[in-house]
């Protein structure tokens, strides 16, 4: 039996974000659907901008609508003005004001009864990119900021911290082989130093690093809590690295994380002690003025910070696979995060190549006085960067591997 158009109507807006929609802009966009009859593909779409004008803090859909002379030009006409906005710089100057952040949040822990240690290859490694082959340690899944970007609130339940009851007895009998060096980090399904000594974690991790000389450990943070390390000898192969962003980036994209000055003083505060430090600009984000703000970020660390202190300094921008772009448009929160061109990516959704090129090469020219001294490398990018960023490249992850930890080695040694 043939459908009318509203049942027609209640089909196609199922498995869809329309009922996400405030109650007003559903009514718009059902009025419009059974005038000018769209297809499912084109309603589909119309849902998806509107979420996305909505969670941008943009005008809503019925305030730009213009009807045309066929459903061909007036879905033209909305979908111009969506480009538009997502192809050209995003601006933060008004909406700090109009779209504050919800900071209440309840965090739960369960304690995971895991029979095998969380310890494994980095993800998102792939031949298709340029990956330094990390191996990652999961002592806690999940974490306690909530930044719209990031991909961990895609497989754990961003409420409820999961922590390895067993962490400290399984890590205790990993047996690493001696003639290989290793780079292990614990950044990858959470925050490496938000939890501090919680159920030993830390305690288990120095005996660990002490116990294995071979293997370098990488804190990854975007936390000030370091009492813990300010409070115990830290061996020397744990580098403690801060994820850095600009203030705007951080007040409106990193919530609940410290801010950029306390990440800045933690670093200081532990590189006085003796530790390796280390900063990941990533995700570097595009927005008006995003590159002269990037720079005063850099000039605060070069300020700050002797290269003889810092192991590595890395970058990277906004990379999403679908469930993660699924998961932000479903959440009830203002984030331009996806206000952005989304090109392929080696099967993911990133910037184009040139974006890339503007981004990476204006923050690595900034950091000129530490080119020779410090090692510097893109996170999950093409190939094809690498030379036309930092004038050469790796034939292949394992070279960059390997030329990685040797780095890292050197300055662990100069600084015993």
């Amino acid at each position: 039996m043939k459908l009318d158009l509203k049942e027609k109507f209640d089909k196609n807006i199922k498995n869809t974000y329309f009922l996400k929609l405030d109650t007003k802009t559903q009514d718009f966009i059902k009025e419009k659907a059974l005038c000018f009859r769209f297809s499912f593909q084109e309603l589909k779409q119309l849902i998806d901008m509107s979420v996305d004008f909505e969670m941008w803090n943009e005008k809503r859909i019925y305030e730009i609508w213009k009807d045309f002379e066929n459903k061909k030009q007036t879905f033209a006409y909305i979908k111009e003005i969506y480009e538009e906005l997502k192809n050209n710089p995003k601006s933060y100057a008004k909406f700090s004001k109009v779209a504050p952040y919800n900071h209440s949040r309840k965090i739960s822990f369960i304690q995971n009864n895991k029979e095998e240690l969380g310890l494994g290859k980095c993800p998102v490694a792939s031949p298709k990119t340029r990956c330094c082959n990390l191996m990652t340690l999961d002592a806690v899944e999940s974490c306690g900021f909530d930044c719209s970007y990031c991909s961990i609130q895609s497989f754990y339940n961003e409420n409820r911290i999961g922590i390895d009851n067993n962490f400290a007895k399984k890590l205790k009998n990993l047996v690493l082989d001696p003639n290989k060096d290793y780079h292990i980090g614990t950044g990858q399904s959470s925050d490496s130093l938000l939890w501090g000594n919680k159920t030993g974690i830390m305690d288990a991790l120095f005996d660990f690093a002490r116990k294995n000389p071979n293997a370098i450990l990488e804190f990854k943070s975007k936390s000030n809590n370091i009492k813990y390390l300010l409070e115990n000898d830290v061996p020397k192969n744990i580098l403690c690295t801060w994820s850095i962003n600009t203030p705007t980036i951080i007040e409106n994209e990193e919530h609940l994380s410290a801010t950029l000055e306390q990440r800045l003083e933690s670093a200081r505060a532990l590189a006085d002690k003796g530790v390796l430090v280390g900063f990941h600009f990533h995700p570097i984000v595009v927005y008006e003025g995003y590159l002269n703000e990037y720079q005063a970020t850099i000039e605060k660390i070069t300020d700050m910070f002797d290269a003889s202190e810092v192991a590595l300094v890395s970058f990277g921008t906004l990379t999403f696979i679908k469930p993660v772009i699924k998961k932000i448009r479903n959440r009830d929160f203002k984030s331009k995060i996806l206000q952005m061109p989304l090109i392929d990516a080696s099967g993911k959704f990133s910037y184009p190549l040139e974006t890339k090129i503007e981004m990476f090469r204006n923050a690595y020219d900034a950091f000129k006085p530490w080119h020779k001294k410090v090692y510097f490398y893109m996170c999950m990018e093409d190939h094809s960067l690498w030379k036309k960023v930092f004038g050469y490249e790796y034939e292949n992850n394992d070279e960059m591997e390997t030329d990685m930890i040797q780095s890292y080695r050197r300055k662990i040694c100069y600084y015993k």
